[in-house]
């Protein structure tokens, strides 16, 4: 950082005079060169700098230590949300109204006895404005502060010698706890079902089936994507294969390996309520590191109090997913009624919602993170990191019945009920079960995928203990011979009171073409969509007919 005569050196005479008289001191040099090079050689001082110090009111000693424990500086935006802006004004409006002998913000105190600064740095996000103390002035001020204060003041303890960091936020209060939602590893099915789902050329969007999925199947898709299993909406085979194969533990580190090391995975931008628009970037790897860390220091298996922690990281890392603090470049809107949420005043619904979104959503659907919700309360209150690491053992057994619907348990094999909801009409999920039923519609699907009903009769006998029924057994054998060998149509017909009224409308060609089949001498198929046109030909006839809707039995 700069030192104190280059911090020093655009400002003007009547600011270096500023900044003497508030030290006590008096300048012989009327120019602002000489007045510098004065300035400086006094305000290096140990002893006057102590004094000074000393004489700091509360505000700016506390905004003070804060940048010396920083290392020296810390982003503007953040330091002046916390400590207060510098009112803009000339020389002229300064000198007269003397806005230094009164101080509208601990900013202020110390940027008007230069022991402040403001400049941009070059960072790893490119040029950010900082706050600073001059790297002269803070070699004193660290030599001055014992330690044990800096410590203190940082909120940070000892332990064998060493600066242990404390965890932001506090324990969850009793009355933050309640009703527990505990991780799992249901993920590692939904997978399997979008997969499956894939696999069979289903609309992602528009598959009514994946209902099941709880409004997650974009994320979920982005998560695949990010573990290499799906490439544009096409699986890939290979991947798949390793993940539906592998332990339930071991799959569910695969996927939760390939969130954290994603740098597509943008859980800001896939975060419900917000829509992001524009060409703007965020950095979501570096986001999620920063985050992890955090609740690193956390007490593993304690519930934490969510609301304490939201409020600590506002409080002292409110920047910590945005560039140089800019609040104001990035196009978010609120979904509900399309309202931008630009500027720090919308942190809560931004920064403070991803972090919430974060811990609520993400670890927990991920198996890393058990939450609990305070009596009365719609969302979790409070969270403890957990791992599932050990997983059930994919044990479950499938059972099938004479009608052709096939149940497969939640801890069936995944890589089971992969292979057989490929043969299957699918209905949904129900008490921890999936259901499916076998059609020919179903099959002839699948045969044209390469499969054949034996497969799945093999599969079927293996994975229920060879319990299946002989009707389906048979039923299947025969398709896989025969093809669909009946037909259930839904027909309407028309009945007339005699045989002669059908005759006559089968020779008056505007009603002719409009029938079908005959079924008997009073009785005919109408051709879809012609209701109307026959009933106005029998109008015609001088007939008046009417529509019957069957009866719900």
């Amino acid at each position: 950082m700069p030192d104190l005569f280059h911090s020093l050196l655009k400002q003007d005479i009547g600011h270096l005079r500023i900044v003497a008289e508030l030290w006590g001191l008096e300048l012989d040099s009327p120019k602002a060169e000489g007045a510098l090079e004065e300035l400086c050689a006094s305000l290096l001082d140990p002893d006057l700098l102590a004094e000074l110090i000393d004489s700091l009111p509360p505000e700016a000693d506390s905004a003070l230590a804060t940048l010396v424990h920083a290392g020296g500086r810390i982003p503007w935006g953040t330091f002046t949300r916390k400590h207060g802006e510098i009112r803009e004004a000339g020389a002229g409006k300064r000198d007269r109204e003397k806005l230094y002998l009164k101080p509208a913000s601990a900013t202020e105190i110390l940027y008007y006895r230069g022991l402040l600064a403001r400049a941009f740095f070059d960072t790893e996000k490119g040029p950010q404005e900082f706050a600073y103390i001059p790297d002269d002035l803070l070699s004193l001020l660290n030599r001055e502060m014992r330690e044990e204060e800096k410590v203190e003041k940082s909120g940070k303890k000892m332990e064998d010698g060493m600066v242990v960091s404390e965890p932001l936020g506090r324990p969850a209060s009793p009355g933050e706890k309640g009703r527990e939602m505990l991780a799992n590893d249901h993920i590692l099915d939904d997978a399997t079902t979008m997969l499956a789902a894939l696999r069979m050329g289903m609309s992602l969007d528009s598959a009514s089936v994946l209902t099941s999925l709880r409004g997650q199947a974009h994320r979920l898709q982005n998560l695949l994507t990010s573990a290499k299993l799906i490439r544009k909406n096409s699986i890939q085979a290979d991947a798949v294969k390793i993940f539906l194969e592998a332990s339930r533990a071991d799959a569910l580190k695969m996927l939760q390996d390939a969130w954290l090391e994603s740098d597509s995975f943008n859980e800001l931008k896939l975060m419900p309520g917000i829509i992001c628009e524009g060409e703007w970037t965020n950095q979501p790897l570096e986001t999620r590191e920063f985050l992890l860390n955090l609740l690193d220091e956390i007490p593993e298996g304690k519930w934490w109090s969510l609301n304490a922690f939201l409020r600590d990281i506002k409080a002292k890392y409110a920047d910590f997913q945005r560039p140089a603090g800019d609040y104001d470049s990035w196009f978010i809107k609120r979904a509900s009624d399309g309202q931008y949420l630009r500027g720090f005043a919308y942190w809560d619904e931004v920064d403070g919602a991803l972090v919430r979104y974060f811990i609520t959503d993400i670890l927990h659907w991920l198996g890393q993170v058990d939450l609990s919700a305070a009596e009365g309360a719609a969302e979790a209150t409070s969270f403890k990191t957990s791992s599932i690491a050990g997983g059930k053992v994919e044990s479950g057994k499938i059972a099938a019945t004479s009608s052709g619907r096939i149940f497969i348990p939640r801890h069936a094999p995944r890589v089971v009920r992969y292979q057989i909801s490929r043969f299957c009409e699918w209905d949904e999920p129900k008490d921890d079960v999936y259901r499916y039923r076998v059609t020919t519609n179903s099959l002839t699907k699948a045969k044209e995928q390469g499969l054949k009903a034996g497969h799945l009769l093999a599969l079927l006998v293996k994975h229920t203990d060879n319990k299946v029924p002989p009707s389906l057994v048979k039923a299947l054998k025969r398709w896989e011979v025969n093809g669909t060998e009946a037909r259930v149509q839904t027909q309407v017909i028309l009945k007339v009171s005699k045989p002669e009224v059908l005759e006559e409308m089968r020779r008056k060609s505007t009603a002719a073409r409009f029938l079908g089949e005959v079924l008997s001498p009073t009785t005919a198929v109408i051709k879809g969509g012609a209701i109307q046109k026959v009933m106005d030909a029998l109008t015609e006839l001088g007939l008046l007919a009417e529509v019957e809707n069957p009866k719900n039995e």
